[in-house]
């Protein structure tokens, strides 16, 4: 297994990757939304995407992480806002692999903290968080509010 920094060349592999991503979550399959912002993210270098290629360099799975600061720690911090593998790959200790390269990468750019966030039901998901070290947040409650006009909670005007 390899594990790298993506490149503009792996688009089409790392776009049906994360294509079935959002599958995963819910959201309906739009390959060519996935590519266009997949291309952006690299093109922009606005994140930290890893891959995970099998022998033939073929990606098999990526981690997606987010740069932001922390004011109380007066330090940077990311948001590993993406981690998934591919069905046909898992249990191959893939993801466990990617989520020591993000920590390390990290390291290596004097990040403080790693963040992340995860559905309540993700069982498998929260298992190996848990297996390696991290912390689940019992010091805040985390919002969201959706400004796409779809939070079903906020009274139209």
């Amino acid at each position: 297994m390899i594990i790298r920094s993506a490149r503009l060349a792996d688009v089409a592999a790392l776009s049906a990757l994360l294509d079935a991503y959002r599958v995963f979550y819910g959201q309906p399959s739009d390959p060519d939304a996935a590519r266009r912002f997949v291309a952006k993210r690299l093109g922009l270098g606005d994140a930290h995407l890893l891959v995970s290629c099998d022998d033939e360099g073929v990606p098999q799975g990526f981690v997606q992480l987010y740069p932001l600061f922390s004011t109380v720690r007066l330090a940077p911090l990311w948001r590993l806002n993406d981690l998934f593998v591919a069905p046909q790959a898992r249990r191959q200790g893939i993801g466990r692999a990617l989520l020591r390269a993000a920590r390390d990468l990290a390291l290596a750019h004097g990040v403080h903290q790693l963040t992340l966030a995860t559905q309540t039901d993700n069982h498998a998901a929260q298992a190996l968080y848990d297996a390696l070290g991290w912390q689940r947040d019992r010091a805040f409650h985390h919002y969201a509010l959706r400004l796409d006009g779809e939070n079903p909670h906020v009274p139209s005007p």
